[in-house]
């Protein structure tokens, strides 16, 4: 297992490296110069030069990435060329650093610090998110597979595909227009302090297309349990059907459905862009929505490096849980 966990994170090492390298090549492609956004576009020529001065912007492109790169190092490092940008790290006796991934080009704000601090509500929403995910996918998928083709098999399909088919922000946006506006039940908006309240639409309405895949792999899985040589020995053996469900079917089903639900608490944990757009939520998505907006390059090649990091550790996870799920499994192996 050791082995099988140190391999992964050699390998996350360059993966990571290549997707700040495309993350890099993207942002920079963007229409548009982050100085006029700054400083006005009816800036003098001479002020708008000495801003991309000061920010690093009129050097080669290499320069910039070895900047970036050494800003994300553990070491203390300074890549040739990069001397003298705005926003480096201030002095210090120790030779190690948090990597701070730059300075927004609007606050002054070491990017880090900006998606740490906007960390605990994302982190709000999707554990709320991933609750309404499992408890309606799980429910529905767990009733489809135990009645397939019966009344209530139809229903729940229909209901999990009408969760695939409407996109988050009309979602969004039609719970907020009956459940606000015409009910007045849940508040439009905002976070309210923590209320949770606050929480409940948003996080039904990130939770919601998660809860229709899951409620179709889990009937699909189930189902394909359910026919395996093993489960008709239990049967025949005069288990209750409690046990033969919980025992052998939804057990061996587990391992897709662990795989989808931890890629998509990834997805949220990544920053749920549209929702917390929607909902006015304060976290990593907003941020990283208003850096686009405002062509922030640190802040938004910051979200994604921060992204690309919890997909790798979920993935990472979702690996390690294999073994747990089924014993066969042994990851040290290679198997």
């Amino acid at each position: 297992m050791i082995r099988y966990l140190l391999k992964r994170l050699l390998v996350a090492i360059p993966t990571l490296l290549g997707i700040t390298l495309i993350a890099f090549i993207l942002v920079k492609s963007i229409p548009g110069d982050p100085t006029y956004a700054l400083v006005g576009e009816r800036t003098s020529a001479e002020v708008i030069e000495r801003n991309r001065v000061r920010l690093g912007l009129d050097r080669p492109f290499l320069i910039q990435y070895g900047k970036f790169l050494a800003n994300i190092s553990p070491l203390r490092i300074t890549a040739p060329g990069t001397e003298g940008f705005e926003g480096d790290p201030a002095p210090s006796s120790s030779p190690f650093k948090v990597p701070y991934l730059g300075r927004s080009y609007f606050t002054g704000s070491p990017v880090s610090l900006m998606i740490l601090e906007k960390l605990p509500a994302t982190g709000r929403l999707a554990l709320g998110a991933m609750l309404v995910a499992i408890l309606f996918g799980l429910g529905l998928g767990i009733v489809s597979a135990l009645f397939p083709g019966s009344f209530w098999d139809r229903l729940c399909s229909l209901l999990a595909i009408g969760g695939i088919s409407i996109p988050v922000f009309w979602a969004g946006l039609i719970l907020i227009l009956i459940f606000s506006y015409h009910l007045g039940w849940f508040p439009p908006s905002g976070m309210g302090g923590g209320a949770l309240i606050f929480l409940i639409l948003p996080a039904v309405t990130l939770g919601s297309r998660s809860a229709a895949y899951l409620a179709r792999i889990t009937r699909a899985s189930m189902l394909e349990s359910a026919a395996a040589d093993h489960v008709l020995t239990a049967r025949a053996k005069g288990l209750s059907r409690f046990q033969v469900v919980s025992r052998h079917i939804f057990r061996n089903s587990l391992i897709p459905i662990v795989t989808l639900a931890g890629l998509d608490f990834g997805s949220y944990l990544n920053g749920a862009v549209l929702t917390e757009t929607i909902f006015s939520w304060d976290g990593v998505g907003r941020l990283a929505m208003n850096a686009i907006l405002q062509r922030d390059y640190p802040v938004i090649i910051g979200c994604v490096l921060f992204g690309a990091v919890i997909f790798v550790a979920a993935n990472i996870l979702v690996d390690l849980s294999y073994a747990w799920i089924d014993p066969r499994i042994r990851l040290g192996n290679g198997d």
